[in-house]
This record gives structure tokens, sequence and C-alpha cells, in this order.
């Protein structure tokens, strides 16, 4: 027979579980529907290329810095013209968003399991026709930080594959906390990886997309015109779970204390 009491101990672990699951599924989902405004506005990145330029790349004084930037110049302007480059792009989590003009969120990618912005083929730059490797061109800060920025997007991505999953399993396995602290304990054990998983990707996220924006403002706005920013409700949402998370580990901890099911 199921205790009044131990119901309404595991009660507010549970809901808070089930928050933080729901607020981890909307990062997964954004970016994952055309012109959802709800959904696609959980972005963590967006890069405005409305004002891209090459001029003053083009007008560089010589040397070898001024001649690969002309000729990255002249690989951006081509890629622009073949509409392999729209005016905006949103980032998240499972893939991106790009469109020009007012149509915002459109042209959403499908999402992938393991996902980073890799501009350079999404943008067709590693089809050029110069014979030289674009990698090769970019500034040695940026060429390092985009190297970085792959390897990070990567171990995120498994991050918060951890987190939904240890979130989904805390939900299952604390219907057994209704009976006995034993079950309590069982959830404990899910909980725990849950709230460290979501906190730790969450960290990630966050560094990673506000440590981008600086560089590729730094190395790309004023020759090129390409400015980064990040989003607000994304990393709401994902600092919402995080708490919901962290929250739920702590409550599910004092249920295996209190509240016997006997």
């Amino acid at each position: 027979m199921v205790n009044a009491g131990r119901v309404v101990c595991i009660t507010t672990p549970f809901l808070l579980t089930i928050g933080a699951l729901l607020c981890l599924i909307l990062v997964f989902l954004a970016g994952s529907i055309d012109r959802s405004s709800t959904l696609d506005s959980l972005y963590f990145a967006k890069l405005d290329l409305s004002n891209f330029t090459t001029t003053a790349s083009a007008n560089l004084a010589g040397g070898t810095t001024g001649a690969n930037l002309s000729v990255l110049g002249g690989a951006l302007e081509a890629a622009k013209q073949q509409l392999n480059m729209y005016d905006y792009y949103t980032l998240y989590l499972r893939g991106y968003c790009g469109w020009n003009g007012d149509d915002l969120y459109a042209n959403c990618s499908s999402p992938q399991t393991i996902f980073w912005f890799d501009a350079i083929s999404i943008w067709g730059l590693d089809s050029n026709t110069t014979g030289t490797e674009i990698e090769d061109l970019l500034p040695s800060s940026l060429r390092t930080g985009l190297n970085t920025y792959e390897k990070v997007s990567k171990a995120m991505s498994i991050m918060y594959i951890v987190a939904v999953a240890s979130t989904a399993a805390t939900v299952l396995v604390g219907i057994s906390a209704i009976f006995s602290r034993w079950g309590s304990f069982a959830t404990t054990i899910f909980a725990a990886a849950s709230s460290i998983f979501t906190l730790v990707a969450s960290v990630v996220a966050t560094a990673l997309f506000f440590t981008m924006k600086g560089m590729l403002n730094e190395t790309l706005e004023e020759d090129y015109g390409i400015r980064a920013d990040v989003g607000n409700k994304g990393y709401i949402v994902t600092w919402v779970a995080t708490a919901f998370a962290v929250g739920a580990g702590l409550f599910w901890l004092l249920s295996v204390c209190c509240c016997s099911g006997r």
C-alpha cells in the first residue's frame, strides 16, 4: 500500500525533474522547425552577415596577411553571390537556421546528434578555385579558436545527451521512490548524474559561445562586417533546466532520509 506521506515527500523532486526534462527537450528541439518563433528563438549564437563586405580586406597593403585576407574575402564574396550564405544564421545545439531579410528562422538544417557549425563546408568555401586551403588563409588565432570550437561543441553535445538520458531515467526510476527510501536512493544516483551533466553542459555552452562571440567580432567584424551575438532565451532555458535538475537532486537526497514508506 502506498503511504500518502511518502507521495507528498517525493512530489517536489518529481515535479522538478519533469521540469528539467521539459527544458532540456526544448533545447534539443530548438532550430529543428522552420519559422517556429517559439522554438527557433532559443538559439545560443547568431551571425549577422547583412553588412558583409570585402572592401577593407581588398584594399589592404601588400604582404602575406593582406594577400590572405584578400583571397579569403574573394572566396566569401563568391559564396555570397552563389547564395551559399544567408544574411543571418542562428546556431543551436543540433543545427542552425539561415535566412535573408525578415524571413525569420527559415532554412533550418536537419538536426544532428553531434553538431558544430562548420562554416567552411556550409558556405561552400571548401570548393574554392584559388588552389589554397581556406583554413590556411585564416588568422592563426581564429584558426585555433575554430578548432577548439569544433572539439568543445562535440563534447557539449554528448553532455546534453547524457543529461537528457539521466533526467529521463530519474523520472522513470523515481516511480519506485513512492514505495520506499531505497527507491529514493536509486533515484538519487540518476538525479546526481542529471544535475552534474546538465550543469556542466550549461556552463560549457555559455562559456563556448560567449568566447566565440568575442573572437569572431575581433577578427571578422572590422574586415568583413560579419558580427556575432549570443541569444538570451536559449541560455535562460538551459539554466532553468540546471536549476530544476540541481534542486531535484537535493530533494531526492532528502527523500532518502525522510518520509518512510511504512
